[in-house]
């Protein structure tokens, strides 16, 4: 019956011209076409196709079978006539018009989700670059949806992370990527060929694929992980894909280092990008992805002029390691401790000049480090962060490393990280006595900076469990002082301030020690109460109410506590101790001279 209506339809148009056609033959020739479709009258339909009388009919009103023969291209794998849907296709992207299949093509693009995202885009990639080709207006447009459209679809697949789902592909993530280019490819070419003078669509060509090359390096390329450069690198489909990317922009006349070195200077230099507000906010992104591809994966490093300095390298690189240290991706937060090692290995200790902390980002990556020390909840990236925090101290000279010291005791807000910090301004210090005399590390500079070490945020009413990291080293570094620093002597100048460090710090740190011991003392007495009565009961540890507790837990937190207590006690007893046999021994030796 379908063939049938669909046959008579055709009689009735073969007769008129394209323009006569009426609303309802279209209406006709939809349905009876998908009914012959649905109900496996294939053949017969490839046969009034292909007819050349039907030529035009199939011009006007074939489109409207696409959609048909697809979904029964995507159900029927096994299906014997699926040769003939493949024919048909074959036949209905060669007859019809360009314009309309083109928006076709991409409806049926767009339906999909999930796994059936991957098995549309690999059917139709060829008839959709077929079908662009044979239009000759606004050729460029008609990419840009078309790869719009695409990288819109593939953006919501899975990214593989590891060499067993890259193998297994189960989204076809890495097909369509590696058809992707395959698709592009052409349009390409034609950017680079183009004989006919036509410099404004050319122009607008090339957009385009920037954007295009742009979009992918933010996905699936900024979150990707790569295979180890070694033999199975070039069985990485994801890394190949990233090499045909920046094949691409080199291709059209902008090569990496072009798009780098451009990146966080005055939008009006960026005379090549036009990105609406939305794209231009992603373009970190991309251009942070290219620079890890570039440097730490090794994609086209080649095109790198030889001549450029590892700490201008770095000056460019560290705008792009704090965007991806923006992030909270796994894979993200990895690729930017890697770029930041990268820049930092080729530096030689205590060489990288303290002008460079006037960059912003110079200041804002150790403060990115910081956050993911203290923040990310997987082990191997908070201990790789410490790592790079510290090799990039060694890097800088001795006014960059007081000047971020500085910069970190003021802005980390969190004792741990203090305690590092003050960690690494004694070892400054000790070098400055064993090796040359520095003058950030003794002196007035070195009180300056002692000033934010040795006291207590908010005083005796401090809370000193929560503080006790940077307290035990601020002790630390105070007996250090004290031992190393002669009184007559005095090149660190503790001397002359050990009044204001007494008021500061000493004094107020022994009323918070016994505030806090008759404290927890208190609560391990309740506790004691409550254990008799077997009932559960709340606990403050650092401020903090941790309810529910079971009395014989309760009773180890609070012994805890006080352990420690005891501990700062015994250092502060000791600092104490030492600060007046040497007050004592100075004293007497000035007695003795006179």
């Amino acid at each position: 019956m379908a063939v049938e209506e669909l046959q008579s339809v055709i009689m009735r148009c073969q007769i008129l011209e394209e323009h006569d056609f009426k609303e309802e033959d279209f209406g006709i020739f939809q349905l009876a076409g998908q009914r012959c479709i649905e109900e496996g009258h294939i053949e017969q339909l490839l046969e009034i196709t292909q007819n050349e009388k039907n030529k035009i009919i199939i011009k006007t009103m074939g489109w409207n079978l696409v959609g048909p023969v697809v979904r029964c291209l995507l159900l029927k794998n096994e299906d014997d006539k699926r040769k003939y849907y493949f024919l048909m296709l074959d036949l209905l992207v060669k007859l019809c018009n360009p314009k309309e299949l083109l928006l076709g093509l991409l409806e049926l693009i767009e339906e999909p989700s999930g796994k059936q995202i991957s098995q549309i885009i690999l059917l139709l990639l060829q008839p959709l670059q077929t079908v662009i080709q044979k239009l000759h207006n606004n050729k460029a447009y008609s990419v840009g949806l078309a790869l719009s459209t695409l990288w819109s679809q593939l953006s919501l697949l899975p990214v593989p992370y590891s060499k067993e789902q890259m193998q297994t592909d189960d989204y076809g993530l890495c097909q369509c990527c590696k058809a992707l280019i395959e698709f592009a490819k052409p349009f390409v070419e034609e950017v680079i060929n183009d004989k006919e003078n036509k410099e404004n669509e050319k122009e607008k060509l090339k957009d385009e694929l920037l954007k295009f090359c742009f979009k992918s390096l933010k996905c699936p390329l900024l979150t990707a992980q790569f295979l180890e450069q070694s033999e199975e690198a070039g069985n990485d489909p994801l890394r190949c894909f990233a090499s045909e990317i920046i094949g691409f922009l080199s291709a059209i006349g902008y090569p990496f280092p072009k798009i780098i070195f451009n990146h966080g200077r005055k939008k009006r230099t960026w005379d090549y990008l036009e990105f609406e507000e939305e794209e231009d906010r992603q373009l970190a992104d991309s251009v942070a992805s290219l620079a890890y591809l570039v440097f730490v994966q090794g994609i086209s490093i080649d095109q790198l002029p030889m001549v450029l300095s590892p700490s201008y390298l770095l000056q460019f690189n560290m705008g792009h390691i704090d965007v991806f240290l923006q992030r909270t991706e796994e894979s993200v937060l990895s690729k930017g401790l890697e770029l930041l090692e990268n820049g930092l290995l080729r530096i030689e200790d205590n060489s990288l000049l303290y002008q460079y902390l006037e960059i912003k980002s110079f200041l804002t990556v150790p403060q990115g480090l910081v956050k993911v020390m203290t923040l990310c909840p997987i082990e191997s990236l908070r201990k790789k962060s410490l790592a790079m925090l510290q090799l990039y101290i060694n890097k800088l000279d001795s006014q960059g490393k007081y000047t971020l010291f500085r910069c970190l005791l003021n802005t980390s807000n969190h004792s741990g990280v203090e305690a590092f910090v003050i960690q690494n301004i004694k070892n400054q210090i000790d070098m400055s006595f064993k090796k040359t005399h520095n003058r950030w590390f003794t002196g007035p500079q070195l009180i300056s900076l002692l000033d934010l070490v040795l006291c207590l945020p908010e005083g005796a009413e401090t809370d000193l469990l929560q503080n006790s990291d940077r307290i035990m080293a601020s002790l630390n570094l105070l007996r250090y002082l004290v031992i190393k620093d002669d009184e007559n002597d005095n090149q660190t100048g503790l001397w002359t301030e050990l009044g204001k460090i007494e008021n500061n710090f000493l004094k107020p740190l022994h009323m918070g020690l016994n505030m806090s011991k008759a404290h927890y003392e208190a609560e391990i007495k309740n506790s004691h109460a409550v254990q008799k009565s077997k009932d559960l009961c709340s606990v403050t540890v650092g401020g903090e109410e941790i309810p529910n507790m079971p009395p014989e837990m309760q009773l180890k937190v609070l012994h805890s506590a006080l352990f420690t207590f005891d501990l700062i006690e015994s250092v502060l007893a000791r600092v104490e101790e030492l600060i007046e046999i040497k007050t004592k021994s100075t004293s007497e030796e000035n007695v003795g001279i006179k």
